[in-house]
């Protein structure tokens, strides 16, 4: 099939989103279909895919995120391409400017669209000072996948709650996880030297934004509350952000390693003893699988991928959603285990071994 996707956010960006939608590219192209990816242009260049045709259109920087942009309404140019090479399918991963245009144009040509749920916008909202957009944003959201002929959602948990939200034909695209490179025998002994971490050390991990709806402060409660009992513990945190900065001020004894991808990415992962994910905005999570698949035990709250994945006393503990507390205590007793119980790393890594995109 002649299949286009249109994305706000795509590689080398370092996301979520734009790495799921990466992946979707290889995969669709790895079957055969000919792909023509949409999206913002960016000084660096987008990865070459084979069977896949590239085309950057003009885009702006996202507002509290410098280094990623959103696509202009470009419905003359998306016209244009799907002229060129007129899709047989549409995929919109985004509901940005650029994702609507796309969105009115393949209703235009009469091509069937689904569009992807891949980012909490109307919660993100609360943790800017915009709460009072909450609501326009998530009527806007509801109308924006309603035009289409459906959405995508990666758990079966996101799916019933928009569907009682009022979504209509929502579908279930589950995740994967890379378990070759995510791995237990990444663990870097020179690594956690590098962090000033011992043998018998604790090295406690984050992957992804430093911003404000990840949830941060919380992470740092749960850290100071294990470090309390091991003093020679660090907290390391991996990823950029617009809050980088200010946690950097306000937490110098944490170490930041900014940006890790690849090798780089898989090692930080193994040298952890645990990883912790605060965040209340996911609508996956796709770094808890990272972390289980490299065998780290994960705190995290129910829901999303945790909530599927993670077993209490097993392989990580599991908050109520929103009980701070509790994430707090279950960080503090897996911390007291995580050195002491091979098991927990072997049971992680068999949680999401299965995983693997075939």
């Amino acid at each position: 099939m002649r299949i286009a996707i249109v994305t706000e956010t795509y590689a080398p960006e370092i996301n979520g989103v734009a790495l799921t939608i990466e992946r979707i590219v290889r995969c669709l192209c790895d079957l055969g279909h000919e792909l023509t990816v949409v999206h913002p242009r960016r000084a660096e260049s987008a990865p070459i895919i084979h069977g896949a045709i590239d085309y950057a259109v003009p885009g702006l920087p996202v507002p509290n995120y410098p280094d990623m942009r959103f696509g202009l309404p470009m419905r003359r140019r998306l016209r244009r391409i799907f002229s060129e090479r007129r899709p047989e399918a549409v995929y919109i991963a985004t509901e940005g400017p650029l994702g609507g245009a796309a969105l009115k144009e393949a209703r235009r040509f009469g091509v069937p669209v689904l569009t992807g749920f891949h980012t909490r916008f109307d919660q993100y909202a609360s943790y800017y000072g915009l709460s009072f957009l909450q609501r326009f944003v998530e009527n806007y959201l509801r109308r924006f996948h309603n035009a289409s002929d459906g959405t995508v959602v990666p758990t079966p948990d996101l799916r019933r709650q928009l569907e009682e939200e009022g979504y209509d034909n929502v579908f279930l695209l589950e995740r994967a996880v890379d378990v070759n490179r995510f791995h237990p025998s990444r663990r870097s002994e020179a690594r956690r030297e590098a962090w000033g971490i011992g043998e018998s050390d604790l090295a406690v991990l984050y992957v992804g934004r430093i911003a404000a709806e990840k949830n941060l402060e919380l992470a740092a409660e749960a850290f100071r509350a294990i470090q309390r009992k091991h003093p020679r513990a660090r907290f390391v945190l991996v990823g950029e952000g617009p809050a980088m900065q200010r946690f950097e001020e306000q937490f110098p004894d944490f170490l930041f390693c900014g940006l890790q991808v690849g090798t780089d990415l898989a090692e930080c992962y193994a040298s952890a003893d645990l990883f912790l994910f605060p965040s209340l905005t996911e609508t996956f999570g796709n770094v808890v699988c990272e972390a289980l698949a490299s065998g780290v035990p994960v705190v995290a709250f129910d829901y999303a991928a945790a909530s599927h994945f993670v077993r209490a006393g097993r392989n990580g503990y599991v908050a109520e959603f929103g009980d701070h507390d509790a994430f707090v205590q279950h960080a503090s007793v897996l911390a007291n285990i995580a050195l002491d119980l091979p098991d927990l790393r072997r049971n992680a890594r068999a949680a999401v071994a299965h995983l693997e995109p075939s």
